[in-house]
């Protein structure tokens, strides 16, 4: 376990997991690294028995490194909770916004997951990655008709989040808009259960004041519309409560709210037969986080479930989850090359990387905190403070502060962990840099899984009028 004293860290090698038990016994949320996680004896980190230096030399940086064996982990610890302690049928889902990439959706669909997609993009992502259609879950609280077109002609499963998306559901079976096998539009109803989490209020979900989700005290008419419509094949109901959560007990007051909605469903002839619970456990960033593991998040929900269809005499419906940060966040470091370097005597040293913002955007927006290693000096003692810059042109551009560091200068290897979730899917081009490369590792093999963008990539969509053809521009005097 990786240590939790803050201040007490002498080396990069204290970030590495104290004991090694079997991979399948350690649950990648609760590890600050990914599970190959290791130093060789040239003193440098490995990942997937991968140098992060040699990957640095060969693909370049930023780069994303993925290490496999740690994303199977996931996938497979979520799979085997809900099948060990949910006596009735269960689907895993992997919560694609998090990264979502062909190899990345590949992998869960051949560990058994589904897809949960909250646009056409990402619904033709998990179609191109090989997913079955009825395992696609497609979200969101604004999807335009072409959208929800390209869902219910593709088969998948809709999360209808409003009258819009219901009223436009209808119209397109009365226009005779179905699957290829012909059947109705399955859907399912998301509304906002009423529960609040202690967690960024960005990534609350849950509480009455969302974008996401019907107002729990209009199920009634909602239920009635659906049943009046012979192109809906109502399939069940979805809450959500948020993320990047350690209390388990919301998890547990989730399971009776979302009984009582299937209840009612059920009560106007609906074949309400699933509930989806979301996702939202958190993981490790630093030594201080403690979350639940995937086994505790999964027996909670399962025994609560269990326990609330028993209350209300129900017999047990097919429970989904939909983990995203949870699967991938930890099984990713980004590795990054140092180049300039600002001493302000008595104050503050700043440590400028090849990126920032641009590949991962959330300590700017969410203010989160991430923890850093020299990837080449991992023994080397932290002697310095300094502040982790990235390279844009905003004051605000600082992937960390104060991080705990050997003495480190232009040309050294730094690796962030836990940059798997949102930091490719909300990577940008912003001051026209090209968004960086990801690898793939495991068992000493690395395969490209995504480009690193060119300068050609950034103009490929850009279109130059004639008339300011660069022949006749010419300087006014």
């Amino acid at each position: 376990m990786v240590s939790t004293q803050s201040f007490g860290v002498e080396s990069g090698l204290k970030y590495l997991s104290e004991s090694k038990p079997a991979l399948q016994n350690r649950s990648p949320n609760q590890e600050l690294l990914p599970l190959t996680a290791s130093v060789n004896s040239s003193d440098r980190l490995e990942i997937g028995g991968c140098e992060v230096t040699a990957l640095v030399e060969q693909f370049g940086s930023p780069l994303y490194i993925l290490d496999e064996e740690t994303l199977r982990a996931a996938c497979t610890q979520y799979r085997d909770a809900f099948r060990r302690y949910y006596p009735g049928e269960s689907q895993v889902l992997y919560a694609s916004k998090a990264w979502s990439c062909l190899a990345v959706c590949a992998i869960a669909a051949s560990e058994g997951l589904g897809i949960d997609v909250v646009s056409a993009g990402e619904i033709h992502t998990a179609l191109q990655a090989g997913l079955s259609p009825d395992k696609i879950y497609f979200h969101g609280n604004n999807k335009s008709r072409e959208e929800l077109q390209l869902a219910v002609e593709n088969g998948c499963i809709t999360v209808a989040d409003n009258w819009r998306d219901l009223e436009t559901l209808a119209e397109l079976g009365e226009l005779g808009v179905s699957s290829l096998t012909g059947g109705p539009t399955r859907v399912m109803v998301r509304f906002t259960p009423g529960i609040e989490c202690h967690t960024h209020e960005y990534i609350q979900t849950g509480q009455i004041d969302s974008k996401f989700g019907f107002d729990p005290n209009s199920l009634d008419r909602v239920f009635k519309f659906i049943s009046q419509q012979p192109s809906l094949f109502f399939v069940g109901v979805h809450a959500h409560i948020g993320s990047q959560i350690f209390e388990l007990q919301p998890h547990d007051d989730l399971a009776e709210v979302i009984i009582q909605a299937l209840t009612k469903a059920q009560s106007y002839g609906l074949p309400a037969t699933e509930i989806n619970i979301g996702g939202g456990l958190g993981i490790r960033y630093t030594e201080a986080d403690d979350p639940p593991s995937i086994e505790d998040w999964a027996r909670t929900i399962c025994k609560a479930v269990v326990a609330a269809c028993e209350r209300q005499q129900l017999p047990l419906p097919k429970l989904l989850c939909e983990p995203g940060r949870s699967l991938v966040g930890t099984a990713c470091v980004t590795a990054y090359t140092v180049g300039s370097k600002k001493v302000i005597p008595e104050m503050r040293t700043y440590l400028a990387v090849d990126g920032g913002m641009s590949d991962n955007p959330r300590p700017i927006t969410y203010q989160s905190v991430y923890r850093v290693l020299a990837a080449g000096k991992m023994s080397a003692p932290l002697t310095e403070t300094v502040t982790i810059a990235g390279k844009h042109c905003e004051s605000g551009d600082v992937l960390i502060k104060d991080a705990k560091l050997p003495e480190c200068g232009a040309g050294d290897i730094l690796a962030v962990p836990a940059t798997g979730a949102y930091n490719y899917s909300m990577a940008s081009n912003y001051n026209r840099v090209p968004r960086p490369a990801a690898v793939l590792v495991r068992n000493g093999e690395v395969n490209t899984i995504i480009q690193r963008e060119t300068y050609q990539d950034l103009l490929r969509l850009d279109r130059l009028p004639e008339r300011l053809g660069a022949q006749k521009l010419k300087v006014k005097s």
